[in-house]
């Protein structure tokens, strides 16, 4: 390619890349920040809520020892729908359905944190309450109602052409590329952290960023690979007001079965009357043993379902079962956008107050003497 020519496309990129930043740069940095949050968003939950996680001892008490303590708080109309236990020490989580609301999909529940020991109650908090609920929210539609995951997908789109458009600028127009990563390619400070930390940023950017946009718009990236589109949302059964078997009996009739620790225990729905009884399975998600609640018949669990594709972007996009390692490179990779916004702008400024001296000294340069 010609000096000319790529000079040329470097200025065009420089354009687009320039403009996408400066845009962008207060959406970016609220997406980025919380996305990078949300790795450890347990760890998150135990900072701002430490009184859900002080337990006296691991849980070894009976479902129904945690579904009658967590009733003293229950509402009228509501009813508990799944206890779920903690891996090692932690608290068990109550979860408690509240009456349906026409039209919700997405419905409002009651958590009620336990101590595992003693089935005391830690605390309690409806499932759109709380600092972690809040980043989800924020990351994923920016509070936006109705179009709001669409936006993200829109920026996620121009983050992807920015990281990418980056890296083109970051190469060096001559030589190895190593000169790329000598500290003092230029004289500011802002634009050398901009450089080095844009080169290595990049390609997980430009990872975090697709997968972002195929998590945003799911029906045109499952007809692109030949995967069944998402189903609509429906609105989620109701538990059963009064089980015939009980908790205690649906883990004694699935035990037998069972592959693992267990996980979890969900209570009979008026859509599906059976319990679920979710055991912990090496490699792989729980293993859901099925008891009806009414003959007391237990379904084996299933095979485990190969992933999916969708599964797959998910998890690159949060870090999911994906080690720490992993977890740390999405840390940063939302940390760093959110410093390279800040440092892409501030060069901008600088490059405009630069402008701005260099046509006052060329006017008074010009300016007739007296």
């Amino acid at each position: 390619m010609a000096v000319s020519t790529k000079l040329r496309l470097r200025g065009v990129w420089f354009q687009v890349h320039k403009w996408i930043g400066i845009i962008l740069a207060v959406l970016i940095i609220p997406i980025s920040v919380t996305g990078a949050a949300l790795v450890w968003k347990d760890g998150l939950d135990g900072l701002a809520n430490p009184d859900r996680y002080a337990v006296s001892g691991p849980a070894t008490l009976t479902p129904e020892r945690y579904a009658a303590a967590a009733s003293v708080v229950v509402r009228p109309g509501e009813r508990i729908s799944n206890i779920r236990y903690p891996e090692g020490e932690g608290p068990v989580v109550v979860t408690v359905a509240r009456p349906p609301v026409e039209g919700e999909t997405r419905p409002v529940r009651t958590m009620i944190w336990l101590d595992g020991a003693d089935a005391r109650i830690l605390d309690a908090a409806a499932s759109d309450e709380g600092i972690v609920r809040v980043f989800h929210v924020l990351h994923g539609s920016l509070m936006v109602p109705g179009m709001g995951r669409q936006v993200v997908g829109w920026i996620g789109v121009a983050m992807l052409i920015s990281s990418l458009s980056g890296l083109w600028l970051w190469w060096p127009l001559s030589g190895r590329w190593t000169r790329g990563l000598r500290w003092k390619r230029q004289p500011s400070t802002n634009a050398n952290i901009h450089h080095q930390a844009g080169f290595w940023i990049a390609v997980p950017l430009a990872m975090l960023s697709f997968t972002g946009v195929w998590i945003s718009f799911p029906p045109f990236f499952a007809a692109l690979s030949g995967t069944p589109a998402p189903k609509p949302r429906a609105a989620p059964s109701q538990p059963l007001a009064q089980p015939l078997l009980g908790a205690d009996g649906a883990l004694a009739a699935a035990t037998p079965l069972a592959t693992g620790s267990l996980v979890s225990v969900a209570w009979p729905t008026e859509a599906k009357p059976a319990w679920a009884v979710g055991f912990a399975r090496d490699g792989g998600a729980p293993a859901e043993v099925s008891v009806d609640d009414a003959s007391g018949a237990v379904t084996p669990p299933s095979a485990p379902k190969p992933e999916t594709i969708a599964r797959t972007m998910r998890r690159w996009h949060d870090g999911t079962g994906m080690g720490f390692a992993f977890q740390a490179i999405i840390f940063l990779g939302g940390i760093l956008p959110a410093a390279l916004a800040v440092t892409g702008v501030l060069m901008w400024f600088r490059s405009r107050r630069w402008r701005t001296d260099v046509a006052r000294r060329r006017t008074v340069a010009m300016a007739p003497a007296e």
